[in-house]
């Protein structure tokens, strides 16, 4: 699973800068037992149909199971808001029917007699899947939980597609099947849809057959001969184009919306490449066969790892101008990838135990990166990740492995991605590579087609390596927070020593764990590589032959803590200029940005760092210049000149116009004019900004060179006050989710806020159904990831009010058009929805 992530951080400063802030709806936790096995599943068939116009599925199941170890005479399903119309015993097709009872979403199975264990019966059940009867709640994570999605399903809006998708995670398949919908479940399963012979299907497994059925019908049957668990369990249906991939012998599909079949394997052909190095890495081949991913519209997350079947949200299709810039779904294909070995082969046996699912997912985006476009471009990916659990405060008392808790989605927050992400690198890095990578082959080889935990994660790092590694998983994994360091140094003239204490401040336990530190004399850095006890203070003594001019801690960036430095920006100049490693370059750089105006040493870093190998540094290099300084433009302006014209990163060429464009030299209009024609929607809006500040009156032409949908939250943030300032009406749209949390942006940039409550109003006081659409979908999927937050919940609500009186008054003028009651009642259902 990967998290949807709301609009650039928008809650950032009211609800600590996290999407994942505030997840944990209620103070109220409880112990959380491992679902104890008193059923084996063995098989699922199903047999199904959909009724598009009262949005249901019609479905038939045999399920064949066996008493776990204890014998019974009874079966207890989850099945969430069905209609059951018929229980029996199958016996080679003949069926006997059974007693049964159906209360709380719980389908208690009277068997025909008591069975022991490994004596395997097949249950046939005749039911209605009703999804949108489904009470369970959604969360930060999975903004719903009905389990089956119709999208469009009577085709009534013009500009969608008619889709149907599942949604498993947590618990909600058995919203269309009934189940025993716990991760520690394991069954083979095969499907029959039948569905209009114009769409696509997707499920898990391989499609074995394709039968034509009367009245334009079609059947496919879909097998998974290989156990995986329930909430894995997938179907996929829709008006396609399939596009066709292959790694070694196995079937590799994109299923992508017609419009994107160019560019699918622009999107997703990095597939194969992925599947190969993840298979060497491991030493553990892909254990399926067959690998697609298919995008959905109106998905409640980011993206799912059903086994075979990937699902992805809509933001996974780009286009070139999206493209060229930076494929922004990369990581999560590879992330959504590896979970075919963490978490579909060896799936956590508990919820508690998530971490053993999304820490390696959310690493596996570092491992990827690392390979294919080398280690500073991962370290960024690392960085950024620290960086998002950081921001929330509520983290630092959760534990990786957490046993107690109010609901199983509040797992999937900062803790088991982003930290725990974190914790495997500085695992890997005490490890080393090769211990490391043969650990988790032992791990997968062990659990595989079954259930795996963090202790057994530990006990296969132990047996290959040899070390006793209890105290990294009760310090990372059984235990909260993390370091809070600072540090001294003393120097000793007449032994030529230098002394580093090393303290750690954070409240509670203290870590232990290694640490680099670089001592710099004459602008070089000799590493230092030292064990920190778990103690308040930890002191180490180097020779130096001089005072040094700086030490560096933390220097490799491993160590997931919190630094407290106090260097001046020569010593940032001499880490920027004197280090290899990307944190230790970017912080410098950093810390350059935000001095340059004051400090000419750290304008002097800011124009190194405009020729830095990495493009991120070079980018936060440009973002830290204000040309328009006569001082910063002698040192940079020649240089951030040939950025613009020919940077080898579209990104960074946007970001040096963007910069010339602070000038508003008109002898940069001609530079404008041609960005205007290029590929890059980042060249081409930046741009547009320059020409905004130029020569106004033609902005409103130009912008329709743009192609918003889909855009990063980067490019709408640049392009949004120039949309709203001349009112450019086609791209309402475009910026309408990020003007809706126009109060939230006010905390971070007032300038950008100002400009987002002045598109709100624009939107309020228009007849745009679109752009309220995206208005109230927007606010309505961001509740459940504020939880009880009263301020935030109150604030929003009064976002809504406030439009809801403006959209009232456009009404009262217009009382003749089609729209705008619909749109008045999309305001009135999110306010609702906030009771």
């Amino acid at each position: 699973m990967k998290k949807l992530i709301i609009s650039i951080g928008l809650l950032g400063i009211l609800f600590t800068g996290n999407v994942f802030a505030q997840t944990e709806t209620s103070g109220r936790t409880e112990y959380r037992l491992t679902h104890q096995k008193s059923t084996e599943l063995k098989h699922t068939k199903l047999k199904v149909n959909f009724d598009y116009a009262k949005e249901q599925m019609n479905g038939e199941e045999w399920l064949t199971a066996a008493p776990y170890f204890y014998p019974s005479d009874s079966l207890v399903l989850d099945a969430k808001a069905m209609l059951i119309h018929e229980v029996a015993l199958d016996k080679n097709g003949t069926k006997t029917p059974l007693k049964y009872e159906y209360k709380g979403d719980k389908l208690t199975i009277s068997l025909d007699k008591t069975y022991n264990r490994n004596q395997d019966y097949t249950v046939y059940i005749k039911y209605t899947a009703r999804p949108n009867e489904v009470k369970t709640q959604g969360s930060a994570a999975i903004t719903e939980a009905k389990g089956l999605y119709f999208v469009n399903a009577q085709g009534k809006d013009a500009d969608k597609p008619t889709q149907i998708w599942t949604q498993g995670e947590t618990e909600a398949s058995s919203a269309w099947f009934p189940t025993v919908d716990k991760p520690n479940q394991k069954t083979t399963e095969e499907i029959y849809m039948t569905v209009p012979d114009k769409y696509v299907t997707l499920s898990n497994g391989i499609m074995k057959s394709s039968t034509k059925e009367a009245n334009g019908m079609r059947t496919d049957h879909w097998v998974m001969d290989k156990k995986h668990a329930p909430y894995l369990f997938f179907m996929g249906v829709g008006d396609y184009a399939v596009v066709k991939d292959k790694w070694r012998n196995i079937p590799v599909d994109y299923y992508v919306e017609k419009e994107y079949e160019p560019y699918a394997k622009q999107i997703f052909g990095n597939t194969p490449e992925m599947m190969e190095f993840f298979s060497k890495k491991l030493n553990y081949d892909y254990p399926w066969a067959k690998y697609a991913q298919i995008t959905a519209r109106d998905y409640v997350s980011g993206a799912m790892e059903n086994t075979t079947a990937t699902l992805h949200q809509q933001s996974a299709q780009q286009k070139p101008g999206d493209l060229i810039d930076e494929n922004k779904w990369e990581d999560v294909i590879s992330h959504e990838l590896f979970h075919h070995w963490f978490g579909d082969l060896v799936t956590a046996e508990s919820w508690s135990n998530l971490t053993v699912n999304e820490s390696f997912a959310n690493y596996s985006e570092y491992l990827w990166n690392e390979y294919k476009y080398g280690k500073d471009f991962a370290d960024y990916t690392l960085m950024k990740a620290a960086e998002g659990y950081f921001r929330d405060p509520s983290n630092v008392s959760k534990d990786l492995v957490r046993f107690n808790y109010h609901s199983q989605e509040d797992m999937f927050d900062g803790v088991s991605y982003n930290k725990g992400g974190s914790t495997l690198h500085m695992l890997r890095n005490y490890l080393g590579d090769d211990a490391f990578f043969a650990g988790l082959n032992d791990y997968l080889k062990t659990n595989e087609y079954g259930t795996g935990e963090a202790q057994q994660l530990r006990l296969s790092l132990e047996k290959v390596s040899g070390k006793d590694l209890t105290w990294f998983f009760n310090q990372w994994y059984y235990g909260s927070g993390h370091p809070k360091v600072s540090s001294t140094m003393t120097f000793e003239p007449v032994k030529k020593q230098v002394t580093v204490t090393v303290s750690q401040d954070q409240v509670g336990a203290s870590f232990q764990f290694p640490l680099a530190i670089d001592v710099y004399e004459n602008g070089k850095a000799s590493r230092k590589n030292v064990w920190v006890s778990a103690k308040e203070k930890n002191t180490f003594t180097f020779p130096v032959s001089k005072n040094p001019e700086l030490v560096n801690i933390n220097a490799d960036g491993v160590l997931l803590g919190e630094f407290t430095d106090t260097k001046t920006p020569e010593q940032y100049a001499m880490q920027y200029t004197g280090s290899k490693e990307f944190l230790s370059r970017y912080r410098a750089v950093e810390n350059a940005a935000e001095s340059a105006a004051k400090s000419p040493v750290s304008l002097k870093t800011l124009v190194a760092a405009l020729k830095d190998p990495n493009f991120r540094i070079r980018m936060k290099a440009l973002s830290g210049l204000d040309l328009s300084k006569s001082d910063q433009a002698k040192s940079a302006l020649a240089e951030v000149e040939k950025m613009a014209a020919n940077d080898p990163k579209t990104l960074v060429q946007g970001a040096a116009i963007s910069a010339l464009a602070k000038t508003k030299d008109k002898k940069y209009l001609p530079l404008f004019e041609k960005g205007m024609n290029a590929v890059s929607n980042s060249v081409k809006a930046s741009s547009l900004t320059g020409i905004s500040a130029l020569d106004p009156a033609r902005v409103v032409a130009l912008a329709d060179k743009i192609d918003l949908e889909g855009a990063s939250d980067d490019l709408i943030a640049e392009l949004l006050p120039v949309i709203v300032k001349n009112k450019i009406e086609k791209q309402m749209p475009a910026i309408a989710s990020t003007a809706a949390f126009y109060p939230f942006l006010k905390f971070q940039n007032p300038e950008l806020g100002s400009a987002a409550e002045e598109g709100f109003n624009w939107i309020m006081n228009s007849d745009n159904l679109k752009a309220t659409e995206n208005v109230t979908k927007v606010l309505t999927q961001v509740k459940s990831q504020i939880g009880e937050n009263p301020q935030a919940k109150m604030m929003i609500v009064q976002i809504l009010k406030d439009g809801l009186a403006k959209k009232m008054a456009v009404l009262k003028a217009n009382p003749s058009s089609p729209t705008i009651n619909q749109q008045v009642d999309l305001i009135n259902k999110a306010i609702e929805a906030y009771k």
